[in-house]
């Protein structure tokens, strides 16, 4: 994992490599106060030299002139490279997104995936910029302070780095259990990323159905949740603190009672200038210890970031390492599409709910239209899913023009295949680019032309902006009729050869449906087309129906035939 996250620092290299040069400076320059404090403590002042305390104060004060600006180089250039791996690692994510199979959206929550690509990481981001620099500045200034403070005494160096010991134990002990709570801090702020994002999306079905108490308590169980769990990860994060913060207070303790023993020795012996001289030894001994105490605090206190920064990293990992939609190396392009359909004894099973599909066999010659009906369950839209190859069979194989779609290239099967649905999703944006997502590379005169098949285009032109209107999110400016037609000009922009239209006016009115079948009839022209609907009227002209239940085909046969045999399908067209 650590080779991974480093490699997101290669774009970045030399603005990496000034960083640590930066930050190598400021360790020296941190350096610089206790080595003038044991000069002017040893030479300056018993010399009564005034002109060189002077001096060595001038010497400091540029020095940290100097160290202030190359702080904000730190600060400010570091900060700026962690976003942008931030955004490298989120673009990367959100192309790994838009890989992935519809499975995978079955099995997670929208709001859990946003909570991964923004609070995941922006901790990612922080330790990427401070752990480096961090661990750089510190290890520096600790190893450059340990080698001072020997010099200065040795004795005292050494009996006090017999606490690091005990620290590195308590924080290793500590360490494990701080991480797993932070793990479980970071699922429970998902639960409330994707509470919020259901309640929010579903806030008119809340207010229409007045369960506002209802979408509360829902709430509440992940806030308890998020609650119980960060509390538990700063309990760790308090043991953690407080025990290590005791260690480094010991680092002082140790410095005076030993310092002062070893000055009570010398006053002892009544040597005037060993008494001079352990004075100053203990005087710029206790003034340098901060320069390794400072440092080490630094890095006990990284460990929270650190702890946050690994776990969001762990976690987007695991959404790169999902398995994404398999094409076969040497899937071929469907070009010159006729439309001719065939599934060959087709069984499909979901995740969690076998027999979807049971042993389905039916071709569909091109430019023919049949129809899939049957009680809700069935396996008809779970038929729509599969041509396109959103999901793929447990058994069996689908063909197309007699090419196995398992064979043939995600782009050029579904360029292939146009779908108008129940649920229309629409994208926050003009009229203009939600129709122009059926082909990015229309004009406008094209996309005002599949306005006008679709029977919209002189609504558009009756508002304000036109087609530069702003729809809001899943246009919800529009009504149930006009984001249907909106998505039927869509597909007719895209002018695909195969047509699914999946309970695609179910959700309207009887006048709103049958003017938008006017729109739909002028689409399935010169098309194969696949229609899913309940009510019976819409696909009594189809040239072939199927009536599925259980996840099998039960009778097929035109509307007359169908009634003639008197079973499944004359009952329900009865009722």
């Amino acid at each position: 994992m650590l080779k991974r996250f480093i490699s997101y620092y290669k774009p970045y290299k030399k603005i990496f490599a000034l960083d640590m040069v930066a930050s190598f400076l400021i360790s020296l320059i941190g350096l610089l106060y206790p080595l003038c404090t044991n000069r002017i403590l040893k030479t300056s002042i018993p010399n009564k030299r005034f002109d060189e305390i002077v001096i060595f104060g001038v010497i400091v004060l540029a020095c940290y002139l100097i160290r202030m600006g190359l702080t904000f180089f730190v600060q400010y250039k570091g900060h700026v490279m962690g976003v942008k791996m931030q955004a490298d690692m989120r673009k990367e994510m959100f192309a790994k997104l838009e890989r992935l199979p519809f499975s995978f959206y079955d099995e997670h929550e929208t709001g859990k995936i946003i909570s991964r690509m923004t609070n995941d990481l922006q901790d990612v981001s922080e330790l990427a910029h401070h752990g480096p620099e961090n661990i750089f500045i510190c290890g520096t200034t600790i190893i450059l302070s340990f080698a001072y403070l020997f010099s200065i005494d040795w004795r005292l160096t050494l009996i006090t780095f017999t606490c690091v010991p005990l620290l590195v134990t308590i924080s290793i002990l500590l360490r494990k259990k701080m991480m797993k709570a932070f793990l479980e801090s970071r699922k429970s702020i998902a639960i409330i990323n994707s509470s919020i994002e259901s309640s929010i999306t579903g806030i008119r079905v809340t207010k229409a159905f007045n369960n506002n108490e209802e979408e509360l308590r829902k709430f509440e169980i992940g806030n308890q949740l998020y609650v119980k769990n960060r509390s538990s990860a700063y309990k760790a994060m308090g043991q953690f603190g407080s025990s290590t913060q005791f260690i480094t207070n010991l680092f002082n303790l140790v410095v005076l009672i030993f310092g002062a023993i070893f000055v009570y020795n010398a006053v002892n012996n009544g040597v005037d200038s060993s008494q001079t001289a352990e004075y100053t030894k203990l005087a710029t001994f206790m003034v340098s210890i901060g320069v390794f105490i400072t440092p080490l605090t630094t890095l006990i206190n990284f460990v929270e970031q650190y702890q946050n920064g690994v776990t969001g990293f762990k976690r987007f990992i695991e959404i790169l390492e999902e398995k994404e939609e398999e094409e076969k190396e040497d899937a071929i392009d469907l070009d010159n599409v006729e439309g001719n359909i065939s599934f060959d004894h087709v069984s499909f099973d979901y995740q969690t709910t076998k027999d979807v599909l049971n042993d389905v066999s039916f071709s569909i010659d091109k430019g023919k239209v049949i129809a899939f009906v049957g009680p809700s369950g069935g396996g008809k839209t779970t038929i729509c899913h599969l041509i396109p190859l959103f999901y793929k069979v447990s058994s069996g194989k689908i063909t197309i023009d007699g090419y196995n779609i398992n064979d043939l290239t995600f782009k050029s099967l579904r360029n292939a295949i146009g779908i108008v649905q129940q649920d229309v999703f629409l994208f926050n944006g003009s009229i203009l680019e939600n129709i122009r997502y059926g082909n990015l590379n229309a004009t406008d005169e094209e996309v005002y032309e599949a306005a006008k098949k679709a029977n919209i285009h002189d609504y558009i032109l009756s508002l304000e902006d036109g087609y530069q209107t702003n729809i809001g999110e899943r246009g919800i400016k529009l009504s149930g009729g006009q984001k249907q037609r909106l998505s039927i000009a869509r597909v007719f922009l895209k002018n695909p050869p195969i047509l699914i239209l999946d309970e695609a006016t179910s959700a309207l009115d009887n006048v709103t449906e049958a003017y938008i079948q006017n729109s739909l009839n002028e689409l399935t022209k010169g098309r194969t087309t696949i229609v899913v609907a309940h009510r019976l009227s819409t696909i009594k002209n189809a040239d072939e129906i199927y009536f599925i239940a259980e996840g099998k085909i039960i009778e097929h046969g035109s509307h007359e035939q169908l009634m003639e045999l008197g079973g499944k399908y004359r009952s329900l067209y009865n009722r």
